[in-house]
């Protein structure tokens, strides 16, 4: 005969050794139906902006041959990334507001965290090469062909690329491996990796450890490697003696840094903290992942591109052409 203590210590290890297979559900933003409303309204315009600035942008640069340059090729990069990123999240968060049946299945949640990871991962690394890129053609602009040949920026591009889907391969992985005893529903509005480590009920110090060797690679040094790129720029920005062309240059490097801050400093502190006994209320761990995963990539293109003389031209030429 079993005590009652061994029964429960016996229930709790069956309990915890079942995982997420059965499938799981998404809390959502909100349960009130006039402010679910309002936010479906709010991320549907949201998502048209990302999709239609960004496939916008992919047009002019493909119409006009003289912005066939390094930036722009990474501009582009960074577009695709926006467009897949944004629509990884956007549509689940649309369905999920309205909806009244959230449940989401195993194969469908691990689909959505790898490839928004993915992106989110090489969204990294292409600011910080479009930072440095900007570096080459600002502070060294008689080498600036040199440095940024055409097997230099395939590279890259593609090593971001290939860094970021083996890094969520590996993410995932470790993530669904994990038991979950607690409640089956995901308090987020879409499948990420610090919401599992934190539902579940088994050891996460591998999860943990690789989550944060990740994102200390990925996010945190791409932020300084994109700083340092801006403090050089700024650097050669302060020797221009036109004080137009100084104010010009120092409200594009501001627009960008702030974006670029947004994006890095939301994703740190939700990767970079501990996830299993975090103080931060559920509301901060919804809250920061729109900055990133919504917000940014609709700004993306107007602030790095559209805003450009040459796009700008460009746009009006078709506009009038039409």
């Amino acid at each position: 005969m079993l005590s009652i203590g061994e029964v429960d210590n016996l229930f709790f290890t069956l309990t915890c050794s079942v995982n997420i297979s059965l499938g799981s559900s998404l809390l959502g933003l909100s349960t009130t139906p006039h402010l679910q409303v309002i936010l479906f309204v709010l991320f549907l315009i949201m998502y048209f902006i990302t999709i239609s600035g960004n496939f916008l942008l992919i047009i002019i640069v493909r119409i006009n041959p003289t912005l066939h340059n390094p930036m722009y090729f990474f501009l582009i990069n960074l577009s695709i990334i926006d467009i897949c990123f944004s629509s990884s999240i956007a549509p689940v968060i649309l369905r999920n507001t309205l909806a009244k049946d959230r449940s989401i299945s195993l194969m469908g949640c691990a689909t959505q965290m790898y490839f928004s990871l993915a992106l989110g991962s090489a969204e990294c690394l292409i600011l910080a090469v479009m930072a440095y890129d900007r570096f080459a053609a600002i502070c060294r602009p008689l080498h600036y062909n040199t440095i940024m040949n055409k097997i230099v920026c395939f590279y890259m591009a593609v090593v971001p690329w290939s860094a970021a889907f083996i890094n969520s391969l590996v993410q995932v992985t470790l993530t669904f491996q994990l038991s979950f005893c607690k409640s089956h529903h995901i308090n987020n509005y879409f499948c990420e990796v610090p919401a599992f480590i934190r539902m579940s009920c088994g050891d996460t110090f591998l999860n943990e450890i690789s989550l944060y060797v990740a994102s200390g690679i990925i996010a945190m040094c791409s932020f300084l490697l994109t700083l340092i790129s801006y403090l050089h720029i700024i650097s050669t920005i302060l020797k221009i003696t036109s004080s137009q062309g100084r104010q010009k240059s120092f409200s594009t490097c501001a627009s960008h840094l702030i974006v670029v801050t947004l994006f890095f400093g939301t994703i740190m502190f939700t990767y970079l903290r501990p996830q299993k006994y975090t103080h931060f209320s559920n509301t901060t761990d919804k809250v920061l992942p729109i900055l990133y995963t919504t917000v940014t990539p609709m700004l993306n293109p107007f602030i790095y591109s559209i805003r450009n003389k040459d796009v700008k031209n460009t746009l009006i030429n078709q506009l009038k052409r039409i």
